[in-house]
């Protein structure tokens, strides 16, 4: 079965009220439908990373967040994870502020992950950094993950 990291933004969107914003709105409802219809066909990991996300803010909100993540086994932040992490800013494939994102590609690789899924389209699932993580490669026994939103899951 893939094994596939779910990072917070997805989580996120699937307990948060459906928003106003059309776009937004539509994201939610895909990332609903992964849930319902999809997810099974993964082996789904989280790291504490995401429950901490998850748990912050709005205590009725954090605890959807938290309810829906239950059961979901929890992969480590090693070493290994915290080094790549800090390549990855180091190297600038992302930017200094980008630290829990670079985080959470670093778990999802060394923990040899298929996909990483996320709704983070600013420094996770974003062409450019895409591109810079293939041009940068650091020659790892590990290879990076698929990076994808859920709505790449629906293409025909």
């Amino acid at each position: 079965m893939l094994k596939l990291y779910l990072e917070t933004s997805v989580v996120s969107y699937l307990t948060a009220r459906p928003s106003r914003d059309l776009v937004l709105a539509a994201n939610q409802q895909i990332t609903r439908e992964w849930w319902d219809f999809k997810r099974r066909d993964f082996q789904m990991f989280v790291s504490q990373l995401v429950i901490q996300e998850a748990g912050a803010g709005d205590p009725e909100a954090a605890q959807k967040r938290l309810l829906a993540l239950e059961n979901i086994p929890l992969l480590d932040l090693t070493a290994e994870v915290l080094t790549l992490a800090r390549a990855l800013i180091d190297d600038g494939i992302l930017p200094t502020r980008a630290k829990e994102d670079a985080l959470h590609l670093a778990v999802a690789t060394v923990h040899k992950m298929d996909f990483l899924l996320t709704w983070n389209c600013r420094h996770i699932a974003n062409p450019d950094i895409l591109r810079r993580i293939i041009l940068w490669h650091p020659g790892s026994t590990y290879p990076f993950p698929v990076i994808c939103t859920p709505a790449e899951f629906f293409g025909e």
